[in-house]
């Protein structure tokens, strides 16, 4: 009896510094939601950095949806980039072909974001069935391999609309056209093959990323809290041992495969809409890597690591741009020191010091309501 009661206490204590940790999480976003768009009103803010908001929280969301799948799952996949693609294509699509019928920016805007991540998903499916049977290094080349696949897919898509619908061309061998669409006289061309999306409206805006973030946030971190994140856990600590306790791998492997797609699918539709010219060279292999140094560099499994690593190194080389040649040498150091910083133990313990009380309170609750 005694046992269940202290195994009670316990797992109180680590639900009340779970909910503290989610907490502070959304908070932080809020808080510097509000200060950034103040600043942003107040004309205190550059206009390079102002260009930057929306991009900031596109590879927050694209962190966040990664670190899903690197961290919380365990499993090494380089082809983010190619979810983000696929969402910022169709996400055009979706708002250009109702830009008749939907005069509404934000509506548009919003359908833009579903349909973008709804893409990505079908493609998560589409490459997770057969992909997610591999491990390791096996999975990051098959997954590279569709990012590449993907953005060559793209430059051979040729799409217009006008009042009869959508035109659809994929011109694999360079002998078409716009002009083939047979678009009326009141169509638009969207997709024009290897010049990508031109003419695009430019709806995105600061507050549907900082909403987009929230969603993603709450999305991932429920996720992680759940009956589900605790099996995908313990897949990622020990598959043998979690499949003889009846864990299905592959269903759970493919649930955070697909809504980190989901996730990199609406980002790169908010990216997408921030732009008036936009091709797919843009969602390159080192543009995956740039995320996942972002999920590296906040650390493997830390929500918040990932939000802080993606606003710091957007915002760095922009910061560094006076310097000239020397900028990305500059940019190489501080990554490799911030990287000997955070595998610093002393460090860690020293940065750790002013939380201590606040966790050392929220563990105290529990024990005083249980006595």
């Amino acid at each position: 009896m005694g046992k269940m009661i202290k195994l009670g206490k316990k797992r109180s204590v680590n639900l009340t510094k779970t909910r503290v940790v989610d907490f502070s999480t959304y908070l932080g976003v809020v808080l510097a939601f509000l200060i950034v768009d103040a600043m942003l009103r107040g004309g205190m803010l550059s206009r390079s950095f102002s260009g930057q908001l929306i991009p900031i929280c596109c590879y927050i969301v694209m962190a966040v949806s990664l670190n899903l799948t690197v961290g919380i799952l365990g499993e090494l996949s380089l082809g983010h980039a190619g979810f983000m693609s696929v969402g910022a294509f169709s996400g055009i699509v979706a708002a250009m072909s109702l830009q008749g019928s939907i005069p509404s920016e934000p509506a548009r805007l919003a359908i833009a974001l579903v349909v973008g991540a709804a893409c990505a998903a079908v493609a998560g499916v589409i490459v997770g069935v057969p992909v997610l049977r591999l491990r390791g290094d096996y999975l990051a080349i098959v997954t590279l391999a569709f990012g590449e696949i993907i953005k060559e897919l793209i430059n051979c898509l040729i799409i217009g609309h006008d009042e009869n619908g959508l035109h659809v061309i994929f011109n694999f061998n360079s002998s078409k056209t716009v002009s083939d669409l047979g678009l009326t006289e009141n169509g638009i061309e969207i997709i024009k093959g290897a010049q990508g999306a031109t003419g695009t409206q430019m709806i995105s805006t600061f507050t549907a990323g900082f909403i987009l973030v929230m969603i993603t946030l709450v999305v991932v971190l429920n996720l992680v809290r759940s009956r589900s994140g605790r099996a995908i856990m313990a897949i990622r600590d020990n598959r043998i041992a979690a499949e003889s306790v009846g864990i299905n791998a592959t269903k759970y492997k493919m649930m955070a495969f697909v809504t980190s797609a989901a996730l990199a699918g609406a980002a790169g539709a908010l990216y997408g809409l921030n732009f008036s010219n936009l091709t797919s060279a843009k969602f390159n292999f080192n543009t995956s890597i740039l995320v996942l140094v972002f999920v590296v560099l906040g650390g493997l499994g830390n929500i918040w690591g990932s939000i802080i690593a993606a606003t710091v190194l957007t915002i760095l080389p922009e910061a560094l741009r006076g310097f000239d040649d020397y900028r990305m040498l500059i940019y190489a150091i501080v990554l490799i020191l911030v990287m000997l910083a955070t595998n610093n133990s002393r460090l860690k313990a020293l940065l750790a010091r002013p939380f201590a009380s606040l966790r050392a309170r929220a563990a105290a609750r529990p024990g005083k309501e249980a006595q």
